[in-house]
């Protein structure tokens, strides 16, 4: 999708119509505040033990292996 000057103009306009020319530099502060968090989280998820990612995949791996009965209606 390609948005040409003339379209990225009108929904810069009816953003500024929708919260106010004074909330919208709150609004960018608060957007670029949960994208580092957002990253920081991906980060600390990648950097899991290995352990613990071992235990993850063994659990994950095969649901069928589960202890977990199987009940069934009579």
């Amino acid at each position: 999708m390609n948005l040409r000057g003339q379209e990225l103009l009108i929904i810069l306009l009816i953003v500024v119509l929708i919260f106010g020319a004074r909330k919208l530099p709150e609004l960018a502060r608060s957007l670029g505040s949960s994208a580092k968090e957002f990253r920081k989280g991906i980060e600390d998820g990648s950097k899991e033990d290995p352990e613990d990612a071992q235990v993850t995949e063994a659990t994950e791996s095969d649901p069928a292996e589960s202890e977990t009965p199987d009940v069934r209606d009579s």
